[in-house]
């Protein structure tokens, strides 16, 4: 699934789902060492942990962060 972004440096998250679980993530844009990290983390993770964990991260200044963002995706992709 791809999930444009809000208020972030990355402006775009692809993502797999398989039986819950997030099987393939990454992100376009954003600080690449970071975002290839929280992947690498959250690949193999059942959606609603990483939604739980993630849900509410700020970025500096910002009401958001990509982490944030892929809470947010995930949650739409959930809710379909």
């Amino acid at each position: 699934m791809k999930y444009k972004t809000k208020g972030t440096c990355s402006s775009e998250i692809n993502f797999e789902v398989e039986n819950g679980t997030v099987t393939a993530l990454s992100f376009t844009g954003g600080c690449n060492g970071n975002l290839k990290g929280i992947s690498s983390l959250v690949v193999g993770m059942k959606v609603e942990d990483v939604i739980n964990r993630l849900e509410g991260t700020t970025c500096g200044f910002k009401s958001t962060s990509c982490p944030d963002q892929l809470a947010k995706a995930l949650k739409e992709y959930s809710n379909q």
